[in-house]
């Protein structure tokens, strides 16, 4: 079987050295215009047609085939100057304005008449939807990127536009993308055609697991597109939206751009915490940037460059938990309560060179760079000595070589990663927490609550990936058959090092009850190195294939078929491997315990390795089809839809922790009246009594772990009238294998429950000298069903406004809380019990308007979002402490209205100042992030809120 697995590879990796060599392009980063050469009304052949690009001047050439058709493809997106041009032939320009990812059909002749409504495809500086597409999304334009008023500069939180997208803000400033009811882990963005997934943490992008910070420099992003559904094959380790974007290229002018945004305390409105305690934080956000591009040698070469760097100091507000007051704590504390200042900062830089080696050859070099500093775990009952500074480093390398032949077109990259997320305690020492706490009837520890943590935090993680990737891919334009095919295939080729250490609890924690009168602690948890193991850390070197093949097939003038096939392969040695330790095959096989697992229904074997038993997955086949049928071959009302499935990638945080835990145990001792020794928090005694009380928790990967997947259906109807593009459909998605961790545990009669309960975690109940057995499995899952409806009229000059306006009726479940992967409540993901999407709002509305007022050359715009309440789980107490169950309720609903006012000075021939001022959140809407739960309290807002109170932000830029 080994020496079958070994063959399998090295048949992947010899496919994917021959397709490098063959060549290719794909749609994810530029654009196609096709259609048929005619003159008096018949086909003409050998007729050259060239796409210049009007910024730069490079250009590319095909010639019409014996039935008068043409395709130019790997066009980046922009305006462009089409020529057709040939003996005997009248001349012919057309100017167009192209997307990324955009399939544009347009017809040549003498009379430049094209095969669609110009009005509605084809208008100079003009950028619509391209209604014959099967793919269900929307494109986000430059306009509205400078326009649109958004709190932070990241440009994904224009993603909204799409419907069945939601961009989050969490109550920390922390952001999250997230298509449908699916974890924000199922997004992938790809930037230039690169990939910029996280195989190691949450947060689909690199280096978004719980930050502040940006992905990208948003100054450098020129446009992109949102795809939800129907992505076709070239789309990869994505399970929910796809984002398309391209960068910023230099043109043949010297141009360049620097801004300034900033807000501060005084000019937005208090928060909730801070307007009970009548005390205002004074925060402060500054953004500030310089972009820079031009020509080396005109038509050529030509560079670019952008810089952006943001410092902030935002709001937090420590606060005393589960109902208890200062006077509960110790008076060494209570200056640690109340509002306080959360510093971050961050730096990205961006660089790109573009050559122009002649017509059929283009070469592309861009870097990226990030830096991030940020203080988080600030707030609530986590105080300033018990938060964590966190580092968040990125590094990128990209190289292209595209070729352009008569009848196909090569698109080569060779690209480099290195991504790291490194959380780590704020301070080195005890960490206390103090709690209340209560017992149930077995005289175990129930419903623990936080009233104050202080002392040393808990946490040291350092996780990230690193590796090359060699990506090709083929685009063929002149295959015969019936109708026209534009066939598509490629590659991927990677080897990542994906990398873990953690160390949880970093500092020994104590537990205090300020309930019980005892300032004595109860509890002690605290890690330890175990001898001659790994330190906490995992590594692994991981090879990743992908394969595709895509036929973009216009049988006639109506009916186009999208047909595409894409198969991935992984082999990640940390997992398959993985030998589980002697000492633990003993502990869960022999013996009462092995006995209680038996009654229990927990087969072992299933996740019990020496190395061999694991294979990697092979079933990862994923058909893209779509198809979209033109009623009348003018692009004006087109019927589509289409099925795919998709498949993402199990996260290395959660199967790293089968050998972390293993090497950085986590001992808990719990303390009996007059047990506790003042010397347990000296070094020499913690390591003496932790060292007589080891029970490192078991951590184990289920032997035949799946991949998390998702089916997509959608049917949908497209309509033009006049500049207005409108689009309504309906789709359903399946999302299934999400990774879970289940509870191993089982009281000796087997029984996970104490009888006559249905509450109360076994958690007492282990293998001796073991802590609790945690079992990694798949069977998250989701289902949605969506109406949704988009209405969009581009932005001209000509006509002074543009709107887009996207609304989602969503019906969305699930089968656990899609923000959990540990569902340790109950033995099995049966006792969650399906029910609504934690997720997903029933209703959702997006407006964006973008106006240039009559008054004084102002530009106006206002951005409008709501979603109806979702739900927010919790644990139903109503039943009595044995008889707890998981329950939800419905939360307020978010709505938003954020406005912008911008002018524009001439300062001299090419030289522009702008003036800008936002105001988010204009009607101070206090959408708040989370409720309490507590019987006292429930249902009533934390104060945290997801989005800013009201807002003022004022920008400076120049541009010439």
């Amino acid at each position: 079987m080994r020496d079958n697995t070994r063959f399998q590879v090295r048949a992947l990796a010899a496919a994917a050295l021959v397709c490098a060599a063959a060549g290719a392009v794909a749609q994810v980063s530029s654009a196609t215009v096709r259609g048929v050469v005619r003159a008096e009304g018949q086909p003409r052949a050998q007729v050259t047609v060239t796409a210049t690009r009007v910024a730069t001047g490079q250009a590319t050439r095909t010639t019409s085939r014996s039935d008068g058709s043409y395709v130019l493809t790997g066009l980046g997106p922009g305006e462009y100057r089409i020529e057709a041009r040939g003996e005997g032939f009248p001349g012919t320009v057309q100017q167009v304005e192209l997307r990324v990812g955009q399939v544009l059909a347009l017809d040549l002749g003498p009379t430049a008449q094209s095969q669609v409504s110009l009005q509605a495809v084809v208008v100079t500086g003009s950028r619509l939807v391209d209604n014959k597409t099967s793919e269900v999304g929307t494109y986000v334009t430059p306009r509205q990127m400078e326009r649109l008023p958004q709190v932070t500069r990241n440009f994904l939180s224009f993603a909204e536009l799409a419907p069945g997208v939601s961009f989050t803000t969490a109550d920390e400033g922390s952001t999250r993308l997230q298509g449908g009811a699916q974890r924000s882990s199922g997004v992938n963005v790809f930037i230039d055609g690169v990939s910029q997934k996280n195989y190691v943490t949450q947060g689909g992008i690199s280096g978004q697991d719980s930050s502040r910070g940006n992905p990208f420099p948003q100054s450098a992003i020129s446009e992109y597109q949102v795809l939800t559904q129907n992505y076709k094959a070239e789309y990869d380790q994505v399970t929910s939206a796809a984002i398309s974007a391209v960068t910023k290229s230099g043109t043949n002018r010297f141009q360049g751009e620097v801004f300034v945004d900033h807000t501060r305390g005084s000019w937005r409105a208090s928060t909730p915490p801070e307007k009970k305690s009548g005390e205002k934080v004074d925060s402060r956000q500054t953004q500030y940037g310089l972009t820079l591009g031009g020509p080396i040698v005109k038509d050529k070469l030509h560079y670019f460059m952008a810089y952006e760097r943001k410092d902030n100091r935002d709001p937090q507000t420590v606060e005393v938990g589960a109902g208890r007051s200062l006077a509960d704590l110790p008076r060494q504390y209570h200056g640690l309560v109340g509002p306080v200042s959360v510093p971050f900062k961050e730096d990205l830089l961006f660089a790109k060179l573009d050559w122009a080696l002649d017509d059929a050859q283009q070469v592309e070099l861009s870097f990226k760079y990030r830096d991030e500093r940020e203080t988080t775990n600030l707030k609530q009952q986590n105080s300033e000595p018990w938060s964590t500074h966190k580092n968040n480093d990125e590094t990128r390398l990209a190289l292209k070589h595209q070729y352009t032949a008569d009848a196909w077109v090569n698109e080569a990259r060779l690209s480099y990663e290195r991504s790291y997320w490194n959380p780590v305690a704020a301070h080195r020492g005890p960490g206390f927490h103090f709690t209340t706490r209560s017992l149930n009837d077995q005289g175990e520890f129930t419903n623990e609550q936080s009233v104050l943590n202080v002392g040393g935090g808990e946490d040291y993680q350092r996780k990230g990936q690193k590796g090359w990737a060699l990506q090709d891919d083929l685009t063929l334009t002149d295959l015969q058959g019936h109708g026209r095919h534009v066939v598509k295939m490629g590659v991927k080729l990677k080897s990542i090092e994906v990398d873990a250490r953690e160390q949880q609890p970093y500092n020994p924690q104590y537990y205090i009850d300020v309930a019980n009168g005892d300032p004595n602690p109860y509890k002690l948890k605290a890690g330890t190195v175990l001898p001659g193991s790994a330190n906490g850390g995992a590594r692994s070197r991981n090879t990743q294939i992908g394969v595709y093949v895509q036929d973009d097939w216009d049988l006639n003038a109506h009916l186009t078929l999208n047909l595409g096939m894409r198969y991935d392969y992984e082999r990640s040695p940390s997992y398959l491997k993985y030998r589980t330790p002697d000492a633990v095959v003993q502990a869960l096989t022999r013996g009462e315990y092995a006995e209680a697992l038996r009654r229990g229904g927990v087969d072992v074997n299933d996740y019990i390795s020496d190395g061999r038993e694991r294979k990697p997955f092979k079933k990862a086949f994923q058909p893209r089809l779509g198809f979209s049928w033109d009623l009348d071959a003018d692009q004006r009302q087109v019927i589509y839809g289409g099925y795919g499935r998709a498949y993402d990638r199990n996260l290395f945080d959660w199967l790293q922790l089968e050998r972390t835990k293993g090497s950085f145990p986590t001992r808990e001792v719990l303390f009996g009246p007059g047990e506790w020794n003042d010397s347990y928090l000296t070094p020499e005694g913690l390591a003496g009594l932790i060292g007589t009380q080891s029970k490192p928790e078991i951590v184990l990967m289920n032997n035949k772990l799946k991949v998390p997947h998702s089916d997509q259906f959608s049917l949908g109807f497209r309509k033009a009238l006049g500049q207005w593009s409108t689009d309504i459909g309906l789709s359903h998605v399946r999302s299934k294998n999400g990774f879970a961790f289940l509870l191993g545990n089982r009281r000796p009669d087997g029984r996970f429950f104490a009888p006559g309960t249905s509450w109360g975690a076994p958690f007492g109940h282990q293998p001796a000298s073991y802590g609790s057995v945690l079992l990694g499995t798949s069977g998250l899952e989701s289902r949605t069903t969506a109406l949704y409806v988009q209405a969009q009229k581009p932005y001209t000059r000509l006509s002074g406004w543009g709107l887009t306006l996207a609304y989602t009726y969503s019906r969305a479940k699930e089968n656990r809380d899609f923000e959990q992967h540990y569902a340790l409540d109950y033995p099995d993901l049966k006792g969650y019990g399906w029910k609504p999407s934690s997720a997903v709002s029933k209703h959702k509305l997006v407006a964006a308007l973008i106006r240039d007022l009559p008054w004084w050359g102002l530009e106006g715009s206002v951005r409008l979002s709501y979603a109806s309440g979702r739900p927010q789980y919790y644990v139903n107490e109503t039943r009595g402490a044995n008889h707890f169950f998981i329950d939800q309720f419905k939360r307020g609903s978010t709505r938003q209205v954020d406005v912008a006012l911008g002018k524009e000075f001439p300062v001299r021939e090419g030289v522009k100042l702008r003036l800008r001022a936002d105001v988010l959140n204009l009607f101070n809407a206090r959408n708040y992030h989370l409720y309490k739960t507590s019987q006292a309290e429930f249902g009533r807002p934390d104060g945290s809120l997801s989005g800013p109170p009201r807002t003022v932000k004022l920008s400076l830029g120049a541009s010439w």
